[in-house]
This record gives structure tokens, sequence and C-alpha cells, in this order.
């Protein structure tokens, strides 16, 4: 199949706005709200490869300016509509040649879990490296044990392509990764998805949905 060899631009320090929230260029000056978030709060880091957890406020805020600086992972903070940051997630594995570009280092606090912020971020940043970015395959990966990762990837609409056993060594312990994409042909399909579920009409006055974004994207319950 002939493919547009135009490469895909690299992500840059945007700020897209929702309903609910917005994203923006994560800088050191997020680590004091998003400690206030993370602290005590260790399980969220159990899967992450490399980092974490902190044991104090100082010691986070050098990992945050150290990402906050990275080109790749390129990180965005998650802004509730108080103003407080309530988590991040970055752009990695970012080759613009290939467009292809990967969803990755997911960190909700429990602030943020289970929120329509949650969904809405998620929403934002994919309809942002496909549209505005140009790429034409955006993944997702997570430890093959990470049960809520792969559900919230199957949620969102991604495809499960396999594991990839022994993958990685993080923090002194085996790693297989689960690998999942959503390709630039799904994703109108997609985006009509998180639209509709998103949509104030799709949630009853106790905030209950109608319609779950699962079944949109014919997920396994």
């Amino acid at each position: 199949m002939p493919v547009d060899a135009t490469p895909a631009q690299l992500p840059g320090p945007v700020t897209l706005q929702g309903r609910h929230g917005r994203i923006e260029k994560l800088i050191a000056q997020h680590a004091a709200p998003l400690w206030k978030v993370f602290a005590g709060h260790p399980a969220v880091w159990t899967y992450i490869s490399t980092d974490g957890p902190f044991s104090d406020a100082n010691e986070f805020a050098a990992f945050i300016a150290k990402r906050a600086a990275a080109t790749d992972p390129y990180a965005y903070a998650i802004i509730d509509n108080n103003g407080q940051a309530v988590g991040y997630f970055t752009l990695m594995e970012i080759r613009p040649a290939m467009r292809v570009i990967e969803v990755g280092h997911v960190l909700y606090s429990p602030a943020l879990q289970r929120t329509l912020l949650g969904t809405e971020a998620q929403y934002l940043l994919a309809t942002y490296a496909f549209e505005t970015l140009g790429y034409r395959r955006y993944e997702w990966k997570c430890n093959a044990l990470n049960a809520p990762s792969w559900s919230a990837a199957l949620r969102y609409g991604f495809v499960h392509e396999g594991v990839l056993r022994q993958h990685l060594i993080a923090k002194g312990r085996n790693r297989d990764n689960a690998y999942f994409s959503m390709l630039d042909s799904e994703w109108p399909q997609r985006k009509a998805n998180f639209e509709r579920w998103l949509a104030p009409e799709n949630f009853a006055a106790e905030g209950r949905q109608i319609v779950s974004l699962r079944h949109l994207n014919g997920a396994p319950a």
C-alpha cells in the first residue's frame, strides 16, 4: 500500500484545552503541585520501569525537572479546571520519518483516576498526535502484569498486538511488555467514540455514564 512518506512533526509546547481541564507542557514548576497529589501513593509507580517511588519533595522535583527538559519522552502536565496539576503523560519513542509515536509514562494521581478529565486528556493528546503532528501509528505499551493499563488501552480503543517476553529488566525484575496500537485509519471512529462518551448528554444527573467508552470501542467488559 503506498504511504505518504512526509515526516511527521515533533511534539511541541502546546496547551490543549478541554471541557474538564487542559494539558500543557510539563515544566519544573509543576513539581510542587504534582507532589501534593502523588505523595503518599507509592503504588502509582509500581509498573513504571525506571522511576519512583520518591522519598521526598526534593527528590521528586529533581525528577520532574529532568522529565520536563527531555525531548523524548516529551512530557505534558494534566491540569484540572481548578488549575491543579493532577498527573502527567508523555509522547515518546518518537519516529517522525516512520510517523510512529507512543503515549507513555502515564502517571495519573488518585485525584485524576476514573475521572472525565482522565479520559479527556487521552482524547486531546491523541487528537494532537494524529491531526496536528501527522502520525499514522499511535502506540501504547505496558508491563504485561499491569492489568489496569492493559484494560485502559482497550477502553481507549487501542488494539492489542501481542506480548514481547523478557523485553526489559525493570528495577531488577523481569518485564514482559504488552503492545497496543491505534492507526490513523482507525482514528476517525475512535475520535467519534471519545466525543460521544464525553458528551454531557451521555451522563445522567448523578454523573452515571449512560453508554460506556468500553462498549463503544468494542472492548471486553
